[in-house]
């Protein structure tokens, strides 16, 4: 296994981690009728977001922030693996993308100004510049 791909298999993990990390409090500070039924809006009161603490809504966003750039990570992991493209220059980037990605839920969890910005660009970055990487 390349280890992007190794990077790769540990961002799942932080996922998977990261949407316990937020379905626990959801759960705790939810209704069970309501965390249990199909989430309509109407039927919450609201949007999730509006029913928990904002601790709680912000590792909602969190998590789902990342299965976003989990997407584009995924992409640039696999295309430099299939491409013969490794490098210790796309290793850094890979580790770089899951070190931000580590940090990021506690900077947006407790609200890091401007910190939790930055973090997000330096996982951003460091997949483009994988892409990038797999293109020379």
């Amino acid at each position: 296994m390349t280890p992007e791909l190794t990077a790769l298999t540990l961002a799942a993990l932080l996922q998977v981690f990261q949407i316990a990390l937020m379905a626990v409090p959801a759960n705790l500070e939810l209704k069970s009728g309501q965390t249990m039924g199909p989430r309509d809006r109407d039927r919450m009161g609201g949007d999730l977001q509006d029913q928990v603490s904002k601790r709680t809504a912000r590792l909602f966003r969190a998590m789902n922030n990342h299965f976003e750039g989990l997407i584009l990570f995924s992409i640039a992991c696999v295309v430099v693996t299939f491409a013969g493209q490794s490098s210790l220059f796309t290793t850094v980037c890979a580790f770089a993308y899951l070190g931000a990605r580590v940090l990021y839920i506690p900077a947006y969890a407790f609200g890091w100004v401007p910190w939790r910005s930055l973090i997000w660009a330096v996982g951003y970055l460091a997949t483009a510049a994988m892409l990038l990487a797999a293109l020379i």
